[in-house]
């Protein structure tokens, strides 16, 4: 009664509110079932907006929309950029592979671009120290242009470390170009930003977060970590920048991780994604051409295909990589992530290869660095060990690495970890490598691993607390947005 003396036309605008407000859930449900996704998920959706009014409608615009479609770049754009690339021919070596081999080849060749690299030489770090060090020496060594993009860039030691190399050199007349993502490096100074830029560095944030962007971004963060120096040497794996990484932190040791140095043709595929994510974000061609430049003689010869995916492509590319490679193992599967929250389709694969026969070995850490993705993780554990999967605790540190080995001939590691948000929410990038040497390689590091594990039975894990249990339920309703 007072609100309609002091306001008499009140009623009228609430009810036009309201009107406005059932008009946009309707719409958005329109939305949903003409994307025609998984029924669970449309239901689950609908129920949200009609249950919860207002939140359930600021809850989708931020966790469901789907971006598939979205261009990151304009057509002209990517004609140029194709035009300006240099990748080498295709190469023919596909004789020497075993047929698993060839139709992973064939299926990221449909889903990227098609190319299949020879010629590439690749080191591995274990340790953050290792390969931070490793990293400023080829920035120390740039001699044209440093492309760097990773998802946490820290302002700690490490990232201070980094950036005051970068900085030197930009000063040098090197071209420096730095993408960030704006959510994972949120912490970082406006004034270390504003140093570097004054140093002649080119740095940019990934989707950032504007007032008017906030709630359709959020939800859409950039994970991959790509270096490429002077078109040569590149970098790509699951290290960010930061202390944690390299000396520890809170007293912590340092976490275990895996990252590639590569040297040879596939650099030319790191180059083009870094391209194409550039030109999303400043809407400008990379004025460095991404063309391969030949390295010296190497000391190997692997096969190598790089794989990017995120929310805008047609395929979820690296979920339809992992499912193919896990349901092509005749003998052995292992795997090891930070987070193992797998879609249905991933956890049946992996249960019908163990049911099979084929040896399945799943690593994860003991602690990982969230108590949610923790209690995610363990509600699906039961049913891998009731399977016959592997399944071991990394008990030193935070084991973040992210490697699946199928077999004796396919690795494949980089950014993405064993979780909805890598597999459908976030922008990652994956090197894929058919080598049996290198293959071997990564056997030894995994079972070097092994030696720092505690294996977990499946009756030990039965008799966890029944409070334990009843959090691992209920979390894992919103594992796919965790």
């Amino acid at each position: 009664m007072f609100l309609a003396e002091l306001f008499p036309y009140a009623n009228l605008v609430y009810d036009i509110l309201t009107v406005l407000y059932v008009l946009t859930v309707l719409a958005v449900i329109v939305v949903v079932l003409s994307e025609n996704r998984n029924p669970v998920k449309s239901m689950a959706w609908m129920l949200v907006l009609v249950l919860l009014p207002v939140v359930g409608l600021v809850i989708y615009l931020v966790f469901g929309r789907s971006l598939k479609g979205m261009r990151l770049i304009s057509r002209s754009h990517l004609r140029e950029l194709r035009r300006m690339n240099d990748f080498p021919e295709a190469v023919s070596r596909e004789d020497d592979l075993s047929d698993s081999s060839r139709q992973l080849i064939s299926l990221v060749n449909k889903l990227t671009e098609p190319h299949l690299f020879k010629g590439n030489d690749i080191t591995v770090f274990t340790t953050g120290e290792e390969k931070f060090s490793s990293l400023l020496r080829d920035i120390e060594q740039a001699r044209e242009h440093i492309h760097l993009q990773y998802f946490i860039i820290e302002n700690d030691t490490s990232g201070r470390r980094l950036v005051e190399l970068l900085e030197r050199k930009a000063r040098e007349g090197v071209q420096v170009k730095v993408l960030y993502d704006y959510v994972g490096s949120f912490y970082i100074h406006s004034r270390v930003l504003k140093h570097m830029r004054a140093a002649g560095i080119e740095v940019h944030p990934f989707m950032e977060l504007t007032f008017t962007q906030f709630l359709f971004r959020l939800n859409w963060r950039n994970h991959r970590k790509i270096v490429v120096i002077d078109g040569k040497v590149g970098y790509v794996g699951g290290m960010n920048i930061a202390d944690r990484y390299v000396i520890g932190e809170k007293r912590q040791p340092a976490w275990r991780d895996t990252h590639l140095r590569i040297e040879g043709e596939s650099v030319t595929a790191m180059q083009y994604s870094f391209a194409i994510d550039w030109n999303f974000t400043t809407r400008r061609l990379l004025d460095t051409v991404p063309k391969h430049q030949q390295a010296g003689a190497l000391s190997s010869d692997y096969l190598v295909q790089m794989v990017n995916s995120g929310p805008t492509s047609r395929w979820n590319n690296i979920s339809f990589v992992f499912l193919k490679a896990i349901t092509l193992a005749k003998h052995s599967l292992y795997i090891q992530t930070p987070y193992f929250l797998p879609s249905d389709s991933l956890l049946k694969a992996m249960q019908s290869a163990a049911l099979a026969g084929v040896d399945v070995r799943l690593m994860i850490p003991r602690h990982p660095d969230s108590v949610m993705l923790r209690l995610a993780t363990g509600s699906y554990l039961k049913e891998c060990l009731m399977a016959g999967i592997k399944i071991y605790f990394y008990e030193p540190t935070m084991m973040h690495a992210k490697v699946v080995i199928v077999d004796d001939e396919f690795v494949t590691t980089g950014s993405t970890n064993f979780d909805f948000r890598s597999f459908e929410h976030n922008f990652e990038f994956n090197a894929l490598v058919y080598s049996k040497e290198f293959n071997g390689k990564m056997k030894a590091i995994f079972e070097a691993d092994m030696e720092h594990c505690t294996r977990i039975s499946l009756g030990k894990w039965k008799q966890r607390p029944l409070v334990q249990k009843a959090l691992e339920s209920i979390v894992r309703l919103i594992s796919p947005i965790l």
